[in-house]
């Protein structure tokens, strides 16, 4: 274990020697860092979390009590393989959250980013990728292989099926069930859950400017509100809105859908 002149470790936690902790590290009581652990200056375990695994933690994270970190994945295919778990800078894992290493059967390991919110109880799957400024509601839960792009908020008991993209800026509502990809900078309510709309409130929170919120309705009407079939919709919209980025990512995003996306 490499560790610096501020590196605080309870005498009642668990700590491997092989772990390797950055300085300014600090680890409560009774929590476990296990053999192949790097962790990343900043970082505070609190009390009873268990970080294990192949894991890489960055700097400045928060792990609250309860946590469980880098463990096995619930995949009946894994078969102990050395997968991994990376996992960014400035995240907060409160109670009881699960984040689970990945296996040989996707990417070989999770990745989550930087600066998100993963609450009480929710769950992070196998070859899952979180982006950047993510929120997970309490006990919002990711099957194997999803994909949350940047500063999505999952609301509480939110469910997501396994190999769904959950697009950037969307606001999910509370006990949404996601089977299909949800598009970009839209929010989404219901089991199956169905669009209801432009999340305006997040855009206009974020500061995106009236003209790229106004492409972006005329866009979504367009796009699934009119009678056009998906291609000539696109084509419209590329037309009508062509140097709007987020338009523009908004398009591929839904012609990238493998698995299909949801609609009003």
């Amino acid at each position: 274990m490499a560790s610096g002149h501020e590196t605080r470790i309870d005498p009642r936690a668990v700590v491997n020697p092989a772990a390797e902790l950055d300085f300014d590290v600090t680890v409560g009581p009774f929590s476990i860092v296990g053999p192949k652990v790097r962790i990343g200056s900043g970082t505070v375990i609190r009390s009873h979390a268990v970080v294990e695994g192949n894991t890489t933690i960055g700097r400045d994270n928060r792990i609250f009590q309860f946590a469980s970190i880098g463990t096995d994945p619930q995949d009946l295919k894994f078969a102990g393989e050395d997968s991994k778990l990376i996992i960014g800078d400035g995240n907060t894992f409160r109670e009881c959250c699960t984040v689970h290493k990945g296996t040989e059967h996707g990417e070989g390991e999770t990745r989550v980013g930087n600066g998100n919110l993963v609450m009480a109880y929710a769950h992070v799957a196998h070859v899952c990728v979180v982006g950047d400024g993510v929120i997970l509601g309490n006990g919002a839960t990711l099957a194997g292989h999803v994909t949350i792009d940047d500063r999505a908020i999952l609301s509480s008991l939110v469910g997501v099926h396994q190999f769904c993209r959950v697009g950037t800026m969307t606001m999910i509502s509370g006990g949404a069930m996601l089977s299909k990809d949800v598009p970009p900078y839209m929010m989404a309510q219901g089991d199956r859950a169905t669009l209801k709309g432009l999340n305006l409130v997040g855009l206009q929170r974020a500061g995106f400017s009236t003209d790229t919120i106004t492409a972006l309705k005329a866009s979504y009407r367009i796009l699934f509100r009119s009678n056009m079939v998906l291609d000539e919709a696109v084509d419209t919209v590329r037309k009508e809105a062509a140097d709007v980025p987020e338009v523009d990512h908004l398009v591929e995003f839904l012609l990238a859908s493998e698995r299909g996306f949801i609609r009003c």
